[in-house]
């Protein structure tokens, strides 16, 4: 009977604490500024950094209080469990004339040890349990977009509300000049946002639910904004979805959080949270620029025009594995310069370019590069066939092949 009465006790401490933790399905605070002016974050890693980025959404801030209940309980935990540990052994040592016990069980003490580790667990469970289901509630998204994850950079299409229709491609945006090569020392100093800064941040507007669908086109990435809550994998052949909704504007700063490969540190991810004001003037330049950057398919090129057009699209997609001079990575990512593809018929270079290719001589699997455009992927393979040593017969390709080889 003590021993229940005990217990009894214990449940209004329990139901109070689980009643302290935050709620996902509590309503969102408004915008309050800018998360920089509100939090004092930076939207990404800092410098000496001891504990988690300032929450941006709900989420976020159930997580933090979370971790630190937590942390809090297990310290308890530590101090009781040893302080009562050391002090068994320190005050009942040999030296000063104790004798070991001779008991054999307690039925209260197995009860106690059974019950109380129990209460801990659901006492930290209940809150636990609400926010995991809030993380995965991605119904009534207002805005969703597609997160595709590839070696190494990520593409983005928003498919449905406000923006629908506009897609691009996200690269690491720091110079290499201040990166460096394999075996060649950076020549320009560190830039402030280093490896986390994009040519094309994702911008959303405030306080509006953004549910993410993440997949990948060659391995496994993992679409992750720390200051959002949010971390979810992106894996070839399925579909994942996470969401967030941030309460202040400002910029924020995450990473592929999935080793994927030489290049796995030069993916970053960049979101821009902006007023609704500002994001419906945004999709409406988005879609000037993506309507005035659309090429006709049946347009003639000059090759001069595929050659300048080309390197671009090979510095921003290809020069990463296949090197600037086209020589790639020995054992790792094949040559380009002298390649047989290259300098043999078109078609065997345009199927590789549109569908990928496992060739079994490198670990690397070439992904299929089908997002790019018509025009792109003519350009970049007819610049390749006039570069370097490279000297084909076929030394042309027209958007128009291109649109031929996808039917």
């Amino acid at each position: 009977m003590k021993l229940a009465k005990r217990l009894q006790s214990l449940m209004p401490a329990l139901a109070l604490a689980t009643a302290s933790m935050p709620a996902w399905a509590q309503p969102a605070a408004t915008a309050t500024g800018t998360y920089q002016a509100a939090t004092g974050g930076t939207g990404g890693p800092i410098a000496n950094q001891l504990n988690l980025q300032p929450a941006a959404t709900q989420i976020a801030s159930e997580i933090y209080s979370l971790h630190n209940w937590m942390m809090i309980v297990c310290l308890v935990i530590f101090v009781a469990v040893f302080g009562v540990m050391f002090y068994s052994i320190f005050k009942h040592r040999k030296s000063v004339g104790h004798k070991a016990a001779t008991f054999h069980e307690s039925t209260a003490v197995e009860i106690a040890w059974t019950v109380v580790p129990f209460l801990i667990v659901i006492g930290m469970a209940l809150p636990a349990t609400r926010t995991v289901v809030g993380m995965k509630d991605t119904s009534n998204a207002d805005i969703t977009i597609k997160a595709t994850g590839m070696q190494w950079k990520w593409g983005y299409d928003y498919l449905a509300g406000e923006g629908e229709g506009i897609s691009f491609v996200s690269n690491l945006a720091t110079p290499r000049s201040q990166v460096g090569e394999p075996g060649i020392k950076p020549t320009a100093a560190r830039g402030e946002n280093y490896l986390i800064e994009v040519d094309n941040e994702v911008v959303v507007p405030v306080n509006k639910k953004i549910r993410i669908v993440t997949t990948a086109n060659d391995v496994i990435h993992a679409w992750m904004i720390p200051a959002f809550g949010v971390k979810q994998d992106a894996i070839p052949g399925f579909v994942r979805d996470t969401w967030f909704k941030s309460e202040h504007t400002g910029t924020f700063r995450g990473n592929c959080a999935e080793l994927c490969g030489k290049e796995h540190a030069f993916m970053p991810i960049v979101v821009k949270v902006v007023t609704a004001e500002e994001y419906t003037a945004w999709v409406d330049g988005k879609k000037k620029e993506m309507a005035a950057l659309a090429d006709d398919p049946n347009k003639t090129w000059t090759i001069d025009e595929l050659k300048t057009k080309g390197e671009k699209v090979y510095t921003a997609n290809c020069a990463v594995c296949h090197q600037a001079n086209g020589k790639g990575v020995p054992g790792a990512f094949a040559p380009l310069d002298g390649s047989a593809i290259v300098n043999g018929p078109k078609p065997p270079q345009i199927d590789v370019l549109l569908h990928g290719q496992k060739s079994g001589k490198y670990p690397a699997e070439m992904p299929a590069w089908k997002q790019l455009s018509d025009t792109d992927i003519a350009a970049v393979i007819t610049y390749t066939r006039n570069n370097w040593s490279n000297k084909p017969a076929e030394n042309i390709v027209q958007p128009a092949e291109i649109v031929a080889a996808r039917k």
